[in-house]
């Protein structure tokens, strides 16, 4: 029996505006319940909507991003369902004219190579509110979250694991976040995923196929792998067990529940005639001219991926490090504007990622926030190759510099971490070190087993004895002078 595992994702994605899709209520996370209402998201008669250009802006450079075919002409329609959090009883939706279609994303694959997963479509549609099940045993239901402006993408089932699922999960929430469209914070639900799973079989000569599966509303993406995971062994049971095909059964929704680590049935899924889709009669089309479209595409930036790329193939950073640097937009432009000022890439890339990165995610803020300048982080840089600073004299520094906002050479003189290379000076330090310390001098001298670690001794008495201010390797070389070890 040879099983192919096929898998098709749905992204909902959060857009960073500043007010709703279609009314001027604010969008804000934690406010009070059904406090940033108005009579337009409480779907009220006679309300009537109006379109929120700066969602079409973002939903436009989204596409971009994505490789998409941009829609020229671009409608709204009414997709009907009933649901207590959906108060007009109709959603606003894009159906048969999408704002973009036929794109493409890459990720890597399980055999670590790129893999190209193709876009079915991006639109933009407004979010539902949200049933609270909390307060005892009724519901109740904030409409807050009524009419905030989502981005819908969806794949082809071009996705083969729940590993590629993930990194494209990944990948998706690096790009929107890069083009400054959506905070992509699943612990606010500015990102949730849908995929629809099932298998193609073969076996004894016949081809098979397991019901799709759509399993609903996941917001991390362990949650998304593991749903996967668990789906594709589940069918597969479900398969050797009753031969169920797709034939012998309808798309249905699954639910995940994390406690017991499972999918559970929902309902049958509805297919397109049960929405009852049809021109939402108060909006009107959307015409995207050139010009419009151009305006957009100035705001483009260069993509993570082609980013990490250029980092390891012009700097010769690790794949892992460039991936780091990029994972924030305004790390990696720090990056590259600090290489730009006279920074070694290796040195600089550890101070961001290593300190830069650290304190950023201890203040809960972006690289940008720091106040670093490029011009001061490769001068930094440029002090811990030349031995004037050691490199956790080099950690300290750089966290002075985001705390005080002063220069990394004001800094190094403050606190007194400037190197010292005066030979002659050193010289001294070392012999008093080297007669306070004969048997380490007699062990670094042995070549035994312990002369490594004698010889690393001799080099930290020296440096404690200089308050960290002696250059390590002119230290180092005194010392195998001293001992006639050169």
């Amino acid at each position: 029996m040879k099983v192919q595992v096929i898998i098709g994702l749905e992204i909902h994605v959060q857009l960073s505006t500043q007010t709703k899709l279609f009314c001027g209520c604010p969008v804000r996370f934690a406010a009070p319940p059904n406090s940033l209402v108005c009579p337009v998201c409480l779907g009220l008669p006679g309300a009537l909507p109006v379109i929120n250009k700066r969602a079409v802006d973002y939903a436009i450079l989204a596409a971009l991003a994505l490789r998409c075919q941009v829609s020229t002409f671009t409608k709204w329609d009414r997709k009907g369902y009933y649901y207590p959090d959906l108060p007009k009883n109709y959603q606003i939706s894009q159906y048969d004219l999408p704002l973009g279609r036929a794109g493409f994303i890459e990720v890597a694959g399980d055999d670590h190579k790129l893999h190209r997963i193709r876009i079915r479509r991006v639109h933009l549609e407004e979010d539902a509110g949200k049933n609270l099940h909390a307060a005892g045993d009724y519901s109740q239901v904030d409409l807050n979250r009524a009419g905030t402006p989502l981005l819908e993408i969806v794949t082809e089932p071009d996705i083969s694991s729940a590993s590629q699922a993930k990194a494209l999960a990944v990948e998706l929430q690096r790009i929107v976040r890069y083009i400054g469209v959506s905070e992509a914070d699943m612990q606010k639900g500015h990102m949730r995923f849908e995929p629809n799973v099932n298998l193609r079989i073969e076996k004894d000569g016949r081809v098979f196929k397991t019901p799709i599966v759509e399993i609903k509303n996941l917001n991390s993406f362990r949650a998304l792998e593991q749903s996967i995971d668990f789906e594709i062994h589940r069918q597969l049971e479900e398969f050797e067990s009753g031969g169920q095909t797709m034939q012998a059964g309808n798309k249905t929704t699954r639910g995940w529940d994390d406690q017991r680590q499972v999918t559970v049935l929902q309902r049958q899924k509805e297919e397109a005639e049960d929405y009852r889709y049809f021109p939402d009669p108060d909006l009107l089309p959307v015409a995207i001219d050139q010009g419009w479209l151009d305006q957009v595409k100035a705001q483009l930036p260069e993509l993570p991926l082609e980013r990490q790329m250029r980092f390891v193939r012009e700097y010769g950073l690790s794949d892992y490090d460039a991936s780091v640097l990029t994972a924030d937009r305004s790390c990696a432009e720090l990056f590259d504007q600090a290489i730009k000022a006279g920074g070694r890439p290796k040195r600089v890339c550890n101070l961001l990622t290593q300190v830069g990165l650290r304190i950023a995610n201890e203040r809960g803020c972006p690289m940008s926030q720091l106040g670093l300048k490029p011009s001061d982080l490769a001068c930094l840089a440029g002090m811990i190759d030349e031995g004037k600073v050691n490199t956790s004299g080099g950690v300290k520094i750089l966290e002075q510099m985001v705390a005080t906002g002063q220069d990394p050479l004001t800094l190094a003189r403050r606190l007194e971490l400037v190197q010292t290379s005066d030979g002659g000076q050193l010289e001294q330090v070392v012999d008093q070190v080297l007669a306070s310390q004969p048997k380490a001098a007699e062990d670094a001298k042995s070549g035994g087993k312990k002369a490594q670690k004698a010889f690393s001794f001799l080099v930290g008495q020296v440096m404690q004895a200089t308050k960290g201010r002696a250059n390590p390797n002119l230290v180092a070389q005194i010392i195998r002078k001293r001992l006639g070890l050169d």
